[in-house]
């Protein structure tokens, strides 16, 4: 018999566990695609929940057998700070899988709700800046590449990332 894993919509209490999540799997899920000095820096900054995403209503979190956090991600109709909203468009929002059960379709689960939930709400197209370690993944669930990019974190710490995006089913 498989794990079974149980998505849920997030919530403040859910920090911590976020936050945890994202520090000791963004290291190493991403450290084959990006080089040490860009991690250094660019971890500190990526690898902490955002208190409005987790209480939005539209941020998930997928829970283990026994209750641990095991992925989190999401979406908003808005889009991510520093770039411009479009109409019927949709922004997947920091999705992470815990490096220790990856392949298991904790991802997967995660954008099946996450897509479910924006098309519920109207939205004709989802767009996300893949890391390039998630590139694949994307286009697994049905995601088509856009062009590279380069996402600020910070002035001097630029992010290289994949701009990409999917059409409902309606569309």
């Amino acid at each position: 018999m498989g794990i079974v894993f149980n998505v849920r919509v997030s919530t403040p209490s859910d920090m911590m566990a976020v936050d945890a999540l994202l520090s000791r799997s963004y290291p190493v899920l991403l450290k084959r695609d990006y080089p040490p000095s860009l991690l250094v820096t660019a971890i500190p900054l990526i690898s902490r929940a955002n208190p409005r995403l987790m209480s939005s209503g539209t941020y998930f979190v997928v829970e283990s057998e026994n209750g641990a956090i095991v992925g989190a991600g999401g979406w908003t109709p808005s889009a991510p700070p520093g770039f411009a909203n479009e109409p019927d468009i949709g922004h997947v929002r920091h999705i992470v899988t815990d490096h220790r059960l990856t392949r298991l379709g904790i991802g997967r689960l995660l954008m099946d709700r996450i897509v479910l939930d924006s098309e519920t709400s109207g939205v004709a197209q989802l767009e996300c800046f893949s890391t390039l370690t998630a590139q694949a993944f994307y286009v697994a669930c049905g995601f088509r590449t856009l062009a590279p990019m380069q996402v600020s974190l910070r002035p001097g710490i630029d992010f290289p990332a994949i701009h990409m995006r999917r059409l409902s089913a309606d569309h």
